[in-house]
């Protein structure tokens, strides 16, 4: 399996003075995804938890609704110079009676670190329609359990303490309780990863949760949450007009600029409890 980080020299120069070292990188690969042997999309992630990423890709996609639509997902030959299984190409079988994606769905460029969509074909093939609607979930969260949520995350965000370059999602019950929380070197991806290990626990829908990611929330995040059932999606820097637009259209609730007990709430109000 490839690895979550690499070590290089570097030159370290301060006022102090200049030194050498090596310092830790967050590792970024190329991940494969093949949908029954057909190439479907490509993305640059940090390896690891790859089959949660893939189930969550194409969950989020509209591909799969449940665990018992994938038979098997299983690891390729994908030898590097020296001959060794790279693990960077991941082939998934549908179960029998499931469709294969819609041409839509393919991406004809590799999806960076920072934009999911981008290869898509046109803007009406990234709109899709969620199997698990979040407009009609009742749950409530209140303004100070948001506000303990961030760093909730950063204790968990283990490989961002050794490298400071992952982004972070987690998934958290409406009381604060952690529930899963990944790394990725994309948003789109630690988020995908979020929602295929739910997926893979039998626990979508989502209803009764939270999503918070740790950079800004953007279209393509608040269409994932809202493709797993997902009600409250909260980001700790600005979303998208797009991504308010989308949240409102779905009846989700999106917050941003979350940090300690300040937040700004720009859809689903109902779903906060404002501090008394």
């Amino acid at each position: 399996m490839g690895r979550v980080t690499t070590r290089r020299p570097v030159l370290r120069l301060s006022p102090s003075g200049a030194n050498r070292r090596p310092d830790a990188l967050a590792a970024e690969e190329p991940l494969e995804i093949r949908v029954n042997s057909r190439p479907l999309a490509v993305t640059m992630r940090t390896p690891g938890n790859d089959v949660e990423l893939t189930h969550g890709f194409l969950l989020t996609e509209g591909v799969i609704g449940s665990r018992e639509d994938v038979r098997t997902a299983r690891y390729c030959d994908s030898l590097d110079a020296e001959g060794r299984n790279t693990y960077n190409v991941l082939d998934v079988a549908l179960a029998p009676d499931v469709p294969d994606p819609d041409p839509g769905v393919e991406r004809n460029f590799y999806t960076t670190s920072s934009c999911g969509v981008c290869g898509k074909a046109a803007l009406d093939a990234v709109r899709l329609r969620t199997r698990f609607s979040p407009a009609a979930d009742p749950c409530v969260i209140t303004a100070a359990t948001l506000g303990r949520l961030p760093a909730l995350l950063r204790e968990e965000q283990k490989v961002f303490a050794s490298t400071g370059g992952l982004h972070a999602a987690g998934l958290f019950a409406v009381d604060g309780e952690p529930l899963v929380v990944r790394e990725d070197i994309g948003r789109h991806n630690a988020v995908d990863k979020v929602i295929g290990a739910a997926l893979l626990a039998g626990q979508v829908p989502l209803t009764g949760t939270v999503l918070l990611v740790s950079g800004r929330a953007s279209f393509e995040l608040v269409q994932k949450a809202a493709m797993a059932g997902i009600p409250v999606l909260a980001a700790v820097s600005a979303p998208s007009s797009l991504a308010a637009d989308l949240a409102d259209e779905q009846g989700m609730t999106l917050i941003g600029f979350l940090r300690g007990d300040s937040m700004n709430v720009y859809s689903g109000q109902n779903r906060v409890v404002e501090y008394a």
